[in-house]
Parts: C-alpha cells; sequence; structure tokens
C-alpha cells in the first residue's frame, strides 16, 4: 500500500491596495503551484487588499455572494487549477459594516467554498518601534474552530496572530488535525524573532505538519512584512522557506511519518489537561 502524501505549496506575496492588481498575482503564482504539482495551495492574510479601512470596506463581500469579485476569482482559481484553494483572510461582511470579519475561504477543486474561519485573536499591538495597530478597531471577531479533510490528512485552520495561542491549535489537534495551516502577514519587527520560534513549536507541540503563508516586503501605510513563508514538519524541522522576495515554496507531507513522530514521542496520548 502507497504511503498517504500531500503534496503542498504556500504563496508568498507582496499585496498592496489594488484588488485587481493582488487577484492576478495570485493566479500567476498558484498556476505555478500547480504546475509543480500541488494539490493544496494556501494564500496568506490581506491577499487581496492590504490597505487602510475604508478600502478594506469597499471590497467586502457577503459570504457566499455570487457577485463578490474576490470569491469568484477564488473559486475560479481552484476549479481551474483542480486545487484545494485556501485563501486567508479576507473582509467579510459582518453585522457591523464598519468591522468586517478578517475570514479565510477554502476551495476544493470543483470550485465549491466547503468552509470558512473567521479569525479569533484580533492583533491589537504597540510595539516598541513607535507602530501602533488595532485591528479590533476596523475587524470582528470570530468565535469558531474549523477543519477539513482531504487525503487522509485533516486540516485545520487560523491566522496570523492565532499563532500566538497554542490553546487554538490544541482544539484543532482534539478535533482530528494533522495539518495546521497560517496564513499570515507578520510585521518585521514581531517576525524576526518570534515567527520560526512559534511555527516550529506549534509544530512540536501538536506534532503535526505547519503550513505558513505570509506577506513580504513594503505595503501601504509604511507597513512592512516579515516574510519568510514556512513549511515545519512534526518534529520541528523547517522543510521549505521562502526567502526575501514573493515567490512559492513547496513541500510533500507524509502521513506515515506523522504516525512515527506521534508514536515515538507519545505526549499527545499522555495530556492531563
Amino acid at each position: 500500500m502507497e504511503p498517504e502524501t500531500l503534496r503542498v505549496a504556500a504563496v508568498q506575496l507582496q499585496s498592496q491596495d489594488n484588488v485587481e492588481q493582488n487577484l492576478e498575482a495570485c493566479r500567476r503564482l498558484v498556476g505555478n503551484a500547480r504546475r509543480d504539482g500541488a494539490k493544496l495551495v494556501l494564500l496568506p492574510e490581506n491577499f487581496a487588499y492590504f490597505g487602510d479601512n475604508a478600502g478594506k470596506q469597499s471590497c467586502t463581500e457577503r459570504l457566499g455572494d455570487p457577485d463578490g469579485k474576490i470569491q469568484r476569482a477564488l473559486a475560479e482559481l481552484a476549479r481551474s487549477a483542480e486545487i484545494f484553494l485556501v485563501a486567508g483572510g479576507y473582509p467579510e461582511a459582518s453585522s457591523d459594516p464598519a468591522r468586517p470579519f478578517n475570514t479565510a475561504l477554502a476551495y476544493d477543486p470543483d470550485g465549491r467554498l466547503i468552509c470558512s474561519y473567521r479569525k479569533i485573536h484580533l492583533f491589537d499591538v504597540a510595539l516598541r518601534d513607535g507602530t501602533v495597530l488595532a485591528e479590533s478597531a476596523g475587524t470582528s471577531a470570530g468565535d469558531s474552530l474549523v477543519t477539513f479533510d482531504i487525503d487522509g490528512f485533516r486540516v485545520g485552520m487560523s491566522i496570523c496572530y492565532d499563532l500566538r495561542f497554542p490553546e487554538l491549535y490544541r482544539g484543532l489537534v482534539a478535533r482530528g488535525a494533522n495539518v495546521l495551516l497560517v496564513p499570515a502577514a507578520f510585521t518585521v519587527h514581531t517576525g524576526k524573532d518570534h515567527w520560526h520560534a512559534l511555527l516550529r513549536a506549534r509544530a512540536i507541540e501538536s506534532q503535526a505538519f505547519v503550513l505558513a503563508a505570509a506577506q513580504w516586503g513594503k505595503h501601504p501605510l509604511g507597513r512592512t512584512t516579515y516574510g519568510h513563508s514556512l513549511v515545519v514538519d512534526p518534529w520541528g524541522t523547517v522543510v521549505a522557506e521562502a526567502s526575501d522576495k514573493v515567490g512559492i515554496i513547496h513541500a510533500t507531507l507524509d502521513l506515515e511519518y506523522l504516525e512515527q513522530v506521534r508514536a515515538s514521542v507519545p505526549c499527545l496520548a499522555h495530556r492531563k489537561l
């Protein structure tokens, strides 16, 4: 019997405040990922729009809206490439017009929306360099964990700042997740010190593969993101990493190897709390 494997790709973008331009970059890079054999492709946070709150509100869409430009583009991209496509996050309309959800969308190879995840933890910080970021001022928080299945793997969804909350990933693993997705837009200030450490920690403690797609470079409003999209295996080894540019990383996830790691150090079975 052939081992169960899954070819994956993470797309690293430098999104701006132009939706059409950003979606065209997604089309080009996802097409390249598919040609390399990827069956699951992850786009980073803010893939379609990276700008001010006013602009974000202008491209907000209701989930499932047949006229939604962003959702139509994603569905067509998944269908044409015949892949599972996860894009996170984009502005999904909420009950508060000024505060849409930050939502990751998952599409199957037929272009059907199979699930969506609303970012639970919102990034409200004042950094030492004087940067103040208040995501909650323009975003509503979600409250539910989300997983979906593909070829023997169970995939758990998260977005960016969620990465700092291990209990979220513990909840995903308790629901059977063995692949954890982290679409992100980490700042350079936090990313250079915490990005690798946090992603490796989540992989080690969850004994799961972690696939992280990042924004990189300069964006509107003086924002600069860290990049370094990663794939980390269940032992905590970085098996793929993006350099400082727009591009794609690939890896093949091996379910047999994951099960070996979980059997050799059975900490998930030893949990007391």
